[in-house]
């Protein structure tokens, strides 16, 4: 049914095609939505998913990557109370020069525990701050492990010198050798030169 305004405006050529096209076409009875042809897909956490790759991308980012705390078992790992986060990661990636290094092949066990604190207390006495000592991997041991290992382990850890020590990256000599992290003497703290 027309409204009295519609009366009130004259027909354009264009309104009366119109018009004329839609003669005959009924409205559709109920709603005037088309149905869609298939339902969406259920909301996605594209946000979540993102950062969860982006987690995978870092964990597999050659830097962060340390094959050798796979197998946790075969690995030395000791890190002193109150030591930094980023110095023990530092260590962990082998980050610091290594000034001096020990190799325990071939010692027996008291041969093995002079050398190691005859070597320690000479690199705190030059003030070395980070040493390797290689220990091997145990491969003629008896079946009980590794035995020049598993002593250093216990050695250094009561090491008031050691704040920290960890087994060493694989071009390093991986789980047969440790990178020790010595305290500063007081003579190379600040304040005290």
């Amino acid at each position: 049914m027309p409204s009295p305004a519609d009366d009130a405006l004259p027909d354009s050529a264009d309104d009366v095609d119109f018009r004329s096209a839609m003669a005959g076409v009924q409205r559709r009875s109920g709603s005037d939505r088309i149905a869609p042809l298939r339902t969406p897909p259920p909301p996605r956490p594209r946000q979540a998913e993102a950062d969860e790759r982006a987690v995978m991308a870092e964990l597999l980012e050659f830097s962060m990557f340390e094959p050798e705390l796979i197998e946790s078992s075969d690995t030395l790992s000791y890190r002193g109370p109150g030591l930094q986060d980023s110095v023990w990661r530092k260590l962990r990636r082998g980050a610091y020069r290594v000034r001096a290094e020990l190799d325990l092949h071939g010692m027996n066990r008291g041969d093995a525990q002079l050398a190691v604190s005859m070597f320690l207390a000479e690199c705190q006495s030059r003030d070395v701050r980070c040493v390797r000592i290689i220990h091997g991997k145990g491969n003629r041991s008896p079946n009980t492990g590794p035995v020049i290992k598993t002593l250093l382990d216990s050695w250094l850890r009561r090491r008031s010198d050691v704040i920290a020590f960890c087994s060493a990256r694989p071009h390093d000599g991986g789980t047969g050798a440790v990178y020790v992290l010595m305290r500063a003497t007081a003579a190379s703290l600040p304040g005290n030169g």
